[in-house]
């Protein structure tokens, strides 16, 4: 059995780019652990949505669980940071925000959670965090240092293959409204910098049972829930990663587990 370790931002972060090597882990007798930054508490939500007392980060938590099980996840970590809200928001100035908390101690809790299960696969974002939401850009920071700490060699920075999506909304202008990336010249990363794309369309299912737990971010899932699953293999039955370290160009197809 090997561990398969993924570091995320918010919950529902999960789904979108390693829902499905965490499930195809998981269906092959690995160990997976998911580490999650902040509680999510800044992300919008339907109007009476929350019951009478009811935070949105105990909400959140609780769809996070319902999330993980059905991508098979061992063991949650919730480190419980603040959000930090999107890019160009007061938030982001807020000192106890994850995006200011000190890289190292935040570090040194992922770099105990690694050591701790013996890790043999990490992920992480890539630089940008995929679209530059401050939290995820401190994902990528945080996640190097306790590469640094750890002396993990393999770490893989999960991503969306720019070209990929490009290519797919010029065959599919029909594509669900909403399910357009807005700066696809910036989202993600270019095909040619990526080196592994693994085929998870056989976990669809799982995915979109993921997606559907998340009840409070129908803004953020809406447009893919409305998918047919034909869509949806299109444009998530791929996982794309960089593996730090490791020459350009994709050349693998599954994660060392």
């Amino acid at each position: 059995m090997s561990v398969l370790l993924c570091f995320h931002a918010h919950p529902d972060d999960e789904v979108f780019t390693t829902g499905g090597v965490m499930r195809l882990a998981a269906d092959a007798g690995h160990r997976v652990v998911l580490v999650v930054a902040t509680d999510g508490a800044l992300g919008e939500h339907p109007d009476g949505l929350l019951a009478p007392g009811e935070t949105l980060a105990e909400r959140r938590q609780r769809e996070l669980e319902r999330s993980a099980d059905a991508l098979g996840v061992s063991r949650l970590v919730t480190f419980g940071y603040a959000d930090s809200g999107m890019a160009g928001t007061p938030a982001n100035d807020a000192p106890g925000a994850f995006a200011n908390v000190d890289v190292d101690e935040a570090a040194a809790r992922l770099a105990a959670a690694i050591d701790e299960e013996g890790a043999d696969v990490v992920t992480i974002y890539d630089p940008n965090g995929g679209y530059g939401h401050p939290d995820h850009v401190q994902v990528h920071r945080v996640g190097v240092r306790a590469e640094e700490r750890t002396g993990h060699d393999a770490v893989f920075e999960s991503s969306m293959n720019r070209d990929h999506l490009k290519r797919l909304f010029a065959a599919a202008p029909d594509m669900v409204e909403g399910a357009r990336p807005p700066d696809l010249d910036t989202f993600g990363l270019p095909e040619n910098e990526l080196t592994t794309a693994i085929d998870v369309s056989t976990t669809i299912a799982a995915k979109r049972a993921a997606m559907h737990a998340h009840e409070s971010q129908i803004g953020d899932f809406g447009p893919m829930l409305g998918m047919p699953d034909e869509q949806l293999r299109a444009a998530f039955g791929i996982e794309w990663f960089r593996r730090r370290g490791g020459p350009p160009g994709i050349h693998e197809s599954s994660l060392p587990l």
